[in-house]
């Protein structure tokens, strides 16, 4: 799972990478067993992912990135997608690779992907990108457009708010960590100045029947 602290490198380096990376090694089995029987989340969830893999198609390879313990990797694959999964968490990718084996996860991050440009058809970002701090958003925009083939698309998912949400001893283990809430409107912005076409501006309003509290955004955007 992707990314709030200093370093050398301005207000925001790339020490929360690490903030991330200890936290999701820290709760890697207790998230696991608590997110195994929502599986690739709602039906408006899939749905959308059903669009995205309709707009891919089968021919290129397809990125999950900060794909935990790679429930959505899965569902994408089962979708038709040639698609495999990263993350910083080695804790997460031992869980992915145990209970997927059929397909490939690596350890990477999204800021510094490990791949040749324009090699995707497709890129996922599935609540990934909610640990990354605004100002280095159009960093990772960026190198999801770099990595993407043109016409290769998008798929971003995270939550609708202004506040961040703060996680300490989550289980009890001694991490804590923030999770970001945005708005909808400026993240398209600056995917469009990232150099992408929004194509679908998506915001799911609570369910009843789900754990989640605040609205939840999904944004399709072609290169």
């Amino acid at each position: 799972m992707t990314h709030d602290t200093h370093d050398s490198r301005g207000t925001h380096g790339t020490g929360f990478l690490d903030t991330t990376r200890t936290f999701y090694d820290a709760i890697a089995e207790d998230y696991a067993d608590l997110h195994r029987s929502t599986g690739a989340g709602t039906p408006l969830d899939r749905a959308l992912m059903g669009a995205f893999a309709e707009l891919v198609g089968p021919q290129g390879e397809v990125a999950d990135l900060g794909c935990g313990p790679g429930r959505v990797t899965a569902h994408l694959a089962s979708l038709g997608l040639r698609v495999f999964g990263l993350d910083l968490s080695a804790s997460m990718l031992e869980i992915a690779r145990r209970e997927h084996p059929g397909l490939r996860f690596e350890q990477g991050s999204m800021l510094e992907l490990d791949l040749p440009d324009g090699s995707l058809a497709g890129a996922v970002s599935w609540y990934s990108s909610i640990h990354t701090p605004w100002e280095r958003l159009p960093d990772l925009f960026g190198e999801v457009r770099r990595v993407l083939a043109p016409g290769g698309h998008f798929l971003l998912g995270f939550q609708v708010g202004d506040e961040p949400l703060r996680l300490d001893r989550p289980f009890g283990r001694p991490v804590a960590l923030d999770f970001e809430r945005r708005q909808p409107e400026p993240v398209a912005r600056l995917l469009e100045e990232a150099g992408f076409t929004v194509l679908s501006r998506t915001v799911r309003i609570q369910e009843e029947d789900t754990s989640a509290k605040v609205p939840q955004a999904c944004l399709i955007a072609r290169r």
